[in-house]
């Protein structure tokens, strides 16, 4: 399993050789030393899971926790600390966050802590049969879920449908006709503007939170997805 990661932690040494641990399991990673810094990078980025340290300089682990779940930031949290007591443990994982782990961390367990949660979630990794990627966009048809940069998306079930088919077929132009016949098993064209109807709406909630529209209009054609 191939994952982006935000380590989190102000230990510049600790941070990198953790990175490097994990880097050598396959993943990419990205550092953050402090809770600021960490808080821009989930909004400019996509993360599959963050490793969030609990003691950090600005901003400690626990407000970094809480400001992206109160940001409807979804994206799994495993917290990292030297402090091993029960209460901190508790206020960790009532913040939001998903697992724990207690410093000095073991790279293996660590990862397959980290194997664990994704599995648990439903995301696999990039490249699986469970989950389409197309940049900041994250699609489980089993679960019948999508996320944009870690945020849920309400969807109604035609609006998952169209986005489903449009994450399959990203940077690849999908006809109308494609799009009638895959989504609502239609073989012939119907009197109604209702794939442009179901683009407007799915449009209005992918760019509810400000990012911008990733469906590109084929004037005459059909529609694409930038990956």
């Amino acid at each position: 399993m191939s994952l982006h990661l935000l380590i989190v932690e102000d230990d510049d040494a600790l941070a990198a050789q953790l990175a490097e641990q994990l880097r050598q399991s396959g993943h990419e990673t990205t550092l953050a030393a402090d809770g600021r810094i960490a808080i821009e990078l989930v909004a400019k980025n996509r993360f599959d899971l963050i490793i969030l340290d609990r003691i950090l300089p600005k901003m400690d682990g626990i407000a970094v926790l809480k400001s992206l779940r109160e940001h409807q930031i979804l994206t799994p949290i495993i917290m990292m600390t030297a402090l091993g007591q029960s209460r901190q443990k508790v206020e960790g994982l009532e913040g939001g966050a998903d697992d724990y782990v207690v410093k000095p961390v073991d790279p293996a367990e660590l990862n397959a802590r980290i194997n664990a949660l994704m599995r648990a979630r439903g995301w696999t990794g990039r490249g699986s049969e469970e989950t389409l990627r197309a940049g900041d966009l994250l699609v489980s048809p089993t679960k019948h879920s999508a996320w944009r940069n870690g945020k849920a998306l309400n969807l109604q079930k035609i609006e998952f449908k169209l986005l489903t088919e449009l994450v399959r077929n990203a940077d690849t132009t999908v006809t109308r006709a494609m799009l009638l016949e895959r989504v609502w098993n239609y073989d012939f064209e119907p009197a109604t503007n209702i794939v442009e109807a179901y683009i407007r709406r799915l449009r209005i909630k992918l760019t509810e939170f400000g990012d911008e529209d990733p469906i590109k209009t084929i004037r005459g054609v059909g529609y694409m997805l930038r990956g």
